[in-house]
């Protein structure tokens, strides 16, 4: 019983608490100039000025960096010629397909007519432009970059 009077007297005081806080918020505060004195001192940003109309696009000069560091696998600022042709040794090895380090014409054309009969799926002879975006060379993702957090120490272990 003593928990249903609490109950009671608890949702009153939250009913009034909210009537109360409705009233001074519509008129007391507002009325006495407590909020426009509170909003002049609240610090803004100045006003960066207006949005560009078109967004920003990387410079050849970041993409070029971009490349540079796609060749330089050891990353010591400079591609040797092994790096360099890396990309390209594999790409040959998918079209050297028994392996004697020659690309013969078969070789060659097997590989393109396969590409080619892939991507025509209405079997036209011709490709549409929803049909040639499919012979677009798949990139690999870019690895999630590795946290460098510092160790932290055993559970149960003070660190002092």
């Amino acid at each position: 019983m003593v928990r249903y009077i609490a109950a009671g007297a608890a949702a009153l005081l939250l009913g009034g608490a909210a009537i109360f806080w409705a009233n001074t918020r519509d008129s007391g505060a507002a009325a006495n100039g407590v909020l426009p004195a509170l909003a002049a001192a609240t610090p803004t940003a100045p006003d960066p000025g207006p949005l560009p109309d078109t967004v920003p696009e990387a410079s050849a000069k970041t993409r070029e960096e971009r490349r540079f560091g796609r060749y330089d696998k050891d990353k010591d600022g400079s591609i040797a010629r092994e790096e360099y042709l890396a990309s390209r040794r594999k790409a040959f090895a998918k079209l050297d397909t028994n392996g004697d380090g020659a690309l013969s014409f078969e070789e060659w054309a097997i590989r393109t007519t396969a590409k080619f009969a892939g991507a025509d799926r209405d079997r036209s002879g011709a490709l549409t432009r929803d049909e040639f975006a499919t012979t677009a060379v798949v990139r690999k993702a870019r690895p999630k970059p590795k946290c460098v957090c510092p160790p932290q120490a055993p559970a149960g272990e003070d660190e002092s």
